[in-house]
């Protein structure tokens, strides 16, 4: 075995045992019923959404969107438009735009950093903490003329 599937399934192991800490695990008959950490009857808790750069973080309800679209369109209500209503029948938002010249990610309950919509909904939003909007670096070499004296 090479050392990265090793060090995968270590990785593996650790995100499972993680899982099963965040999970009450009780058994039942001859399955395992996985209760969420917090009351199904109530709400999880809202998420902090840190923007790289500024001071103020912003919370929000994930359980109160439906999808990875509907929670693209309130980050970039939140940090683009402004509370504006800009032509918002003819954007598309998604992961990719919601918010220009930046990376959406989140930590999970390990504080692992991973891109926003690796998991489906109804996962990401159990095990979502903090959601991290991060600038994407430009290529710092891109036009730039090399001096060949």
């Amino acid at each position: 075995m090479s050392s990265f599937e090793s060090q995968r399934q270590e990785s593996i192991k650790k995100r499972l045992t993680a899982l099963e800490k965040y999970y009450h695990m009780s058994s039942s008959s001859s399955h395992l019923l996985m209760k969420p950490r917090f009351d199904e009857d109530k709400d999880p808790p809202a998420v902090t959404v840190v923007l790289e750069g500024r001071s103020i973080c912003q919370r929000i309800s994930l359980h109160k969107h439906g999808s990875y679209q509907s929670l693209a369109k309130a980050l970039r209500q939140m940090f683009v438009d402004s509370g504006d209503i800009i032509d918002a029948v003819n954007v598309v938002v998604d992961l990719s735009n919601a918010v220009p010249g930046h990376l959406i990610a989140y930590e999970d309950m390990e504080n692992d950093l991973l891109l926003v919509g690796d998991l489906n909904w109804k996962d990401f939003v159990k095990v979502a903490k903090r959601i991290r909007i991060l600038p994407v670096k430009s290529n710092s070499r891109k036009g730039r003329v090399e001096n060949t004296m």
